[in-house]
């Protein structure tokens, strides 16, 4: 085998809980993390020459050591002493900076990508370890599905698949720093906190209007605050018919749970003509296992 094509899939949080700020500066999180049918496509070929060599469709994206698909690549050459040229394409769909882990989907696919092709046959867990390294969502996004993260997001356990729904993601065209929503968020005053295990409930019972009522983000009170749009744009998707609706990871993407198609273009057309968000996307749950 020569080459591989990959889909790094997004995934939204249907919750996330801060417990603690850690000694090293991390937080303690539980969250339920879900799989969805956004994907960045990933074409990993061997080349003659040494080296790895890294090509995206945007022009601003970075393609040496500061882009996380660079990164595992050069993690798995140097660890498995991989002697062989690296070249990857990557054209990107999900957007950028966008609390929907694209940049930690990319590498989770690479890792993957390259276990297969250089016949390593690492195990998951073994690629998870080593994802961790750079990054707390890699693990998760090499394991895919429906999960449980703790610790700093690195400690995953798999909840059942979660019901079919349709999904409509929105991002306002606004930056949001990740450290920045931490460092603004005092575990100690956090009023709300979402029912973790009333979601589990809900997944266990394939109950989606469960798991919709009992969506929770306590980052939300930091992003929300600093922009309103996100507020707007959720307040749009309930009013449209979703389930329920909630910003993801530290934002500002927000998605909507959807039962049925009809409502989720309805709500996606709305937000096209009257939000100022630039991305849009009705996409689908997934819940199948990564090759």
């Amino acid at each position: 085998m020569h080459e591989i094509e990959l889909k790094a899939r997004a995934k939204i949080n249907l919750t996330l809980d801060v417990i603690s700020k850690r000694p090293d500066g991390y937080h303690n999180v539980e969250m339920v993390m879900q799989t969805i049918n956004l994907y960045d496509h990933i074409t990993i070929r061997k080349m003659r020459a040494p080296g790895i060599k890294l090509k995206t469709d945007l022009k601003w994206l970075p393609e040496d050591e500061r882009n996380l698909a660079y990164k595992a690549a050069k993690l798995m050459v140097e660890t498995y002493n991989i002697d062989q040229g690296i070249l990857i394409e990557l054209k990107k769909r999900i957007p950028v900076a966008a609390g929907l882990a694209g940049g930690s989907s990319d590498a989770a696919a690479v890792f993957v990508g390259l276990n297969i092709l250089f016949n390593l046959n690492l195990s998951k867990n073994k690629l998870m370890n080593l994802g961790v390294k750079l990054g707390a969502d890699i693990p998760y996004c090499i394991l895919t599905g429906t999960a449980l993260a703790q610790g700093i997001g690195e400690k995953l356990t798999k909840l059942p698949p979660m019901p079919f729904c349709y999904v409509v993601i929105a991002k306002p065209p606004i930056s949001v720093s990740t450290a920045h929503v931490y460092r603004s968020l005092n575990v100690e005053e956090i009023s709300f906190h979402p029912n973790t295990q009333e979601v589990i409930e809900g997944l266990q019972k394939g109950d989606l209007r469960h798991i919709a009522r009992n969506l929770g983000n306590v980052l939300e009170s930091v992003t929300i605050k600093e922009h309103p749009i996100i507020d707007n744009i959720k307040n749009t998707l309930v009013e449209y018919g979703a389930l329920g609706a909630l910003m993801s990871g530290s934002g500002p993407s927000v998605f909507g749970l959807f039962e049925n198609h009809k409502d989720a273009q309805a709500a996606a057309k709305e937000l096209r003509l009257h939000s100022k968000a630039k991305d849009i996307f009705v996409t689908t749950i997934f819940n199948r296992e990564r090759v």
